[in-house]
């Protein structure tokens, strides 16, 4: 029996496929049902009856929303209460985020408790303030278990970091994963590839994941191609999911 994951997909992949309709297609044909919203496919802050067609179109269509991001946040509970709001419409557990202000924690805690909402920070890379394995750490330090790791694998191969390491590491704060591989040239500067061609192990990272009964939500992120990038996520999708049946 393969392990039991729900493998879908951030809309950030087909950021150049806005309208709703489009994204939809799109979906459909990578053959996927889940998604992680990137909020340029659905604003929090769109009018009430424009928010609702755009669900009722993923209902009708079959997809669910896994998550929802990615989102920032600053000490300032007027413009953070209705992402929190918008998320709990959705139904979702996870907020996806790249950045929390320090000042913010007790805020986004109390938030994240109120609505029943998590947060997830996402790593973005060695320029990136949750780059290294420590910078979480920090983070993870001053909140509570409300406050949990969206996992980028080629992000932490940017930022020298272990992939499968990490999954051992923040095992009881792993809320999400962006599976999404890089190849790095001579000067450091990364290309994104197909699942599993660049720096990342996806048959030991997705075994590791079975390890430690991973139920958090797992999104492939290929940016590559963003003009045309069906092909190559099709392929993602191939590729993930015969590693996901041998398990």
């Amino acid at each position: 029996m393969s392990a039991r994951f729900n493998l879908g997909i951030q809309s950030y992949c087909f950021r150049k496929f806005l309208p709703m309709p489009e994204l939809v297609s799109a979906l459909e044909e990578a053959g996927l049902s889940t998604v992680e919203i990137w909020p340029e496919h659905l604003h929090w802050k769109l009018a009430r009856p424009e928010r609702e067609a755009a669900l009722a179109l993923l209902k009708q269509n079959g997809i669910s929303v896994s998550a929802y991001g990615a989102v920032n946040f600053e000490d300032d509970e007027a413009a953070a209460r209705p992402i929190f709001a918008f998320a709990q419409e959705l139904g979702i557990e996870w907020l996806t985020t790249t950045w929390v202000a320090p000042d913010a924690y007790a805020l986004i805690d109390r938030l994240s408790e109120e609505y029943g909402v998590k947060v997830a920070i996402h790593n973005h890379g060695r320029n990136h303030h949750y780059g290294a394995f420590d910078q979480v750490q920090e983070v993870f330090s001053q909140t509570s278990p409300r406050f949990g790791l969206c996992l980028d694998t080629a992000w932490f191969l940017d930022a020298g970091c272990d992939p499968v390491e990490a999954i051992d590491v923040f095992q009881d704060r792993l809320q999400g994963v962006h599976l999404k591989d890089f190849v790095f040239d001579d000067q450091g500067g990364h290309q994104d590839v197909i699942i599993g061609t660049g720096g990342l192990d996806l048959p030991l990272f997705m075994q590791r994941l079975r390890d430690v009964s991973f139920d958090g939500y797992l999104s492939i992120e290929y940016e590559g191609d963003p003009d045309n990038p069906l092909p190559q996520v099709q392929e993602c999708v191939r590729v993930i999911q015969e590693v996901i049946d041998t398990l």
